[in-house]
């Protein structure tokens, strides 16, 4: 089952729980799992053929710098694949919250993963974002599934706030008081790590946060009511 539900920014403002973070909606902030504010480089251990770096990000493929307080990501063309990022962190209800700005990019993507396959992901680019299931076993019958496309001019060069809230088998992904909620299991199970990914020339993200999450008890009612509107 899915549910798309476009939010006006005087209804987030309304929810608005803090100056210095969004609102959020599904979820409850809890544990902080992750800061990173890539204020200095990541240190990368050297990655051999079929193995992962021994520890933090596994950067490839892909040119990925640290740049001015922000990790920059661009696809290099001899790879034939969008370049990626990825952070192993087990987890199971989250939120996730970092800024993203487009540097000549067809599409910047948060990917959410299990030990074996994608699971879900936000896709941004110039014209907006979307929010879907992914495709869990390339082979079928598993298909991607939309929940929704929120259109919204993200302009080149500028910083938006992205949040991702996890609560069960349900998930939701806002912008600028625009926001796109969806359900399926395959939600639900446990994740193994999350990523950025980066299709063409380059996209940069910063002030990374990931929390442990719990239900916020009133998204019953906020999803009723914000349905009625």
């Amino acid at each position: 089952m899915k549910t798309t539900i476009i939010l006006s920014a005087v209804t987030l403002l309304a929810l608005a729980s803090s100056a210095a973070d969004p609102a959020t909606l599904l979820a409850e902030r809890g544990k902080l799992l992750l800061s990173e504010d890539f204020g200095k480089p990541v240190e990368v251990a050297k990655i051999e053929k079929g193995k992962p770096a021994t520890a933090g990000w596994r950067l490839r493929p892909g040119k990925w710098e640290f740049v001015d307080g922000a990790m920059k990501g661009s696809e290099v063309a001899a790879d034939k694949h969008g370049a990626v990022a990825r952070f192993p962190l087990e987890f199971q209800n989250v939120v996730i919250q970092y800024e993203i700005r487009l540097e000549g990019s067809r599409t910047s993507t948060l990917s959410i993963n299990d030990a074996k396959e994608h699971v879900c992901r936000v896709l941004i680019n110039s014209k907006g974002f979307t929010a879907q299931k992914d495709d869990h076993d390339h082979a079928g019958p598993d298909k991607p599934e939309v929940f929704g496309r929120a259109a919204m001019p993200i302009k080149e060069g500028e910083w938006k706030t992205v949040v991702l809230e996890i609560v069960g088998d349900e998930m939701v992904a806002h912008i600028d008081g625009k926001a796109i909620t969806g359900s399926n299991e395959l939600i639900g199970t446990k994740k193994a790590n999350f990523g950025f990914t980066v299709a063409g020339e380059s996209a940069s993200v910063r002030n990374l946060r990931v929390w442990d999450a719990t239900l916020n008890p009133n998204w019953s009612s906020t999803k009723t009511s914000i349905s009625k509107q």
